[in-house]
């Protein structure tokens, strides 16, 4: 049986998108975006849980990237887990791992600063080409209900 390595994140970008153009036409972006979850703990007090993670677009998705998202800009992004292992100049073994995005969707308004050009909830999919395709319009939200459900386990 095949596996399964898809990850779906709503946030915000911790940063301006890191662009570098390689050799030939090949462009990657890097961008840091923050989740978070709020939940109430046992005292009634809300907590909030804020976890990062580092994302990696490629070729056109990179470009568009680039020129629209900035620091604070909220996307829905699917894509799948990526892991790197190398051995530093120390002999240290290291690990990292990153969301490899298939495709994005941006969310909310303009970020201040940014140029004109495709409206918010514009989605990009991976290549050949990033188009515009349905916008997530009510996107769903998530909510623990310890109430009673339908389940039969």
């Amino acid at each position: 049986m095949a596996g399964v390595n898809k990850v779906i994140l709503v946030g915000n970008l911790g940063a301006d998108p890191e662009v570098k153009y390689l050799e030939g036409d090949n462009v990657v972006a890097n961008l840091s975006l923050a989740t978070t979850e709020a939940y109430k703990d046992r005292s009634g007090n809300r907590v909030e849980q804020t976890e990062w993670h580092d994302l990696e677009l490629w070729g056109q998705q990179a470009k568009i990237a680039e020129q629209y998202l900035k620091k604070g800009s909220q996307i829905y992004v699917e894509g799948k887990i990526k892991s790197d292992k190398w051995t530093d100049e120390q002999g240290q073994n290291r690990k990292k791992v990153r969301i490899r995005v298939l495709s994005f969707t941006m969310l909310g308004g303009k970020p201040e600063g940014s140029p004109m050009g495709p409206p918010s909830q514009q989605s990009h999919n991976a290549p050949p080409k990033a188009t515009a395709s349905a916008p997530v319009q009510n996107a769903p939200v998530m909510e623990e209900d310890p109430g009673d459900d339908d389940l039969p386990f």
